[in-house]
């Protein structure tokens, strides 16, 4: 492994880069090592690509020494494999698409690969991003590397564990119900999914088509607004992009917090939050009253109806997307079927998972004739009230905090025979999601010596203002700069 010691940030990365310190093309060759010689333990990665990311780096060296290269240039990243990569696999974290290689590539790496970010390869996850802990990959879980006999959260595991790890400087990942502020809170990590809409799902496999969010994980805030930047566009080939002017996510950083006014939402601190967590929570909202913000406790009261509904939502949704994976249009085949029923039939029981399964029932139950209005439409009316109940809280607020998650991170196996007590990981997460509100997770302490994770809810593009919060909080404290035992920059 290479001896050479670099710095762990993007901004400090980038700086040193432009002052000559050191080459993209030796800063890849010590991920591309790190990757190698480390990720057995972790099993962050599905696919690593040495011979595109070297030559990645070679093209970034060349607009760096140019003097016109853009911030992100030379920055060695990984993206979830979720977003279709040209000429790369895109597994989905599924034998369904184990040998799924696509002609053209999301429009989220398009964008990064336009700024000249260096690919290392694509991350592990949950399958077609269902689950909470990353233990329904085909590939295997991705581990926690604050301890790797504990999940590091999923869908995004593999994305959490890989920045946690330092076998990346960041990822891309996305967020159906909590799939990015979840392991990000679980790995010590900064985590965002902005608004609905504010970034492109073109190339990106679908899950729930009105809920999935990409965003970023990393080290820092700084860091995310940095990758926000170019994230961030609006797309004519998402039909769901809103075309709106996309801000300078770094230039509002260190804006003062004075007169801020913070909700606390009472039904994010009642029965099933971990002691600790608790504590830590409390302690870091006390940190903002020292910064001059004022916190204000709210009620959202249709709190304890967002796992329900979701858990209707997400899957009818899902039941659709996923029909297409039928063995003929797209995906695993079975051999040497019977006829065209059996092709079907075994295709799809033998390319899926047991949780993709399960939720494909639920979903197509949901969504059937004489049970459409008892469970689909009345999961959507409760949707409604929850986003209601965001829009009345920022009436009197600017952003709302609690914890990102109830506990810290679970055994690997803990809890994969509870599905609800699994579901209720993202118990705080989901409601987000439902009405379309951008959020984060940053770090903000330990309970039992594993991360916990703040979230920040904002407004609808509030993203700069969630941003510059973050950044403020992570300029006081040094959660965001602890690392798990072993793992050196």
């Amino acid at each position: 492994m290479s001896q050479k010691t670099f710095p762990r940030t993007i901004a400090e990365l980038a700086a040193g880069l432009r002052a000559g310190e050191f080459s993209s093309v030796e800063l890849t060759e010590h991920y591309l090592q790190r990757i190698e010689q480390l990720d057995s333990r972790y099993n962050s990665f599905i696919t690593v690509t040495p011979e595109l990311a070297m030559e990645q780096a070679k093209q970034a060296d060349q607009r760096l020494a140019s003097g016109d290269a853009p911030l992100l240039c030379g920055i060695p990243i990984a993206h979830k494999d979720l977003f279709c990569t040209a000429g790369v696999k895109t597994s989905c974290g599924s034998k369904m698409l184990d040998n799924f290689v696509p002609p053209y590539s999301a429009t989220i790496v398009e964008n990064y690969q336009r700024d000249g970010a260096v690919m290392l390869g694509k991350l592990n996850m949950d399958e077609f991003a269902m689950g909470s802990s990353n233990e329904n990959s085909f590939y295997g879980p991705a581990k926690n590397p604050w301890d790797t006999e504990r999940v590091p959260g999923g869908s995004s595991g593999g994305s959490a564990a890989a920045v946690a790890a330092q076998l990346a400087v960041a990822t891309t990942a996305s967020d159906t119900g909590g799939s990015i502020r979840q392991p990000a809170s679980l790995c010590g990590l900064t985590g965002i999914k902005p608004t609905y809409g504010r970034v492109s799902r073109y190339g990106m496999v679908a899950f729930a088509s009105s809920l999935d969010q990409a965003g970023v994980i990393t080290h820092s805030a700084e860091d995310a607004a940095i990758m926000l930047n170019t994230l961030a566009s609006y797309d004519p080939k998402d039909s769901t992009s809103i075309d709106r002017e996309v801000p300078d996510y770094t230039a509002g950083l260190g804006d003062d917090l004075n007169g801020l006014k913070i909700g606390v939402p009472k039904e994010y601190f009642e029965a099933g939050l971990d002691a600790d967590t608790e504590k830590a929570v409390r302690t870091a909202l006390a940190e903002y009253e020292k910064l001059g913000a004022e916190l204000v406790e709210i009620t959202l009261p249709h709190t304890h109806l967002a796992v329900p509904a979701y858990y209707v939502i997400a899957p009818a949704e899902a039941s659709a997307n996923l029909s297409r994976f039928d063995g003929v249009r797209y995906g695993y085949r079975c051999e040497d079927p019977q006829d065209l029923m059996d092709l079907y039939t075994r295709s799809r029981a033998e390319g899926f998972g047991q949780e993709v399964k399960q939720r494909i029932m639920v979903g197509a139950y949901a969504l059937s004739a004489g049970y459409y209005d008892a469970y689909y439409k009345k999961a959507q009316q409760v949707r409604r009230l929850i986003k209601q109940d965001f829009v009345d809280a920022f009436e009197k607020v600017d952003v709302i905090m609690g914890p990102t998650c109830p506990n810290p991170a679970f055994k690997l196996g803990e809890k994969t025979a509870d599905p609800v007590a699994m579901y209720l990981e993202d118990i705080y997460t989901i409601s987000t999601n439902l009405a379309g509100l951008p959020g984060m997770s940053i770090p903000s302490g330990f309970s039992g010596g594993l991360p916990v994770g703040l979230q920040i809810t904002g407004n609808y593009f509030d993203e700069a203002r969630m941003l510059n919060i973050a950044h403020r909080f992570q300029q006081v404290t040094d959660w965001h700069k602890q690392a798990p035992q072993g793992v050196q920059p």
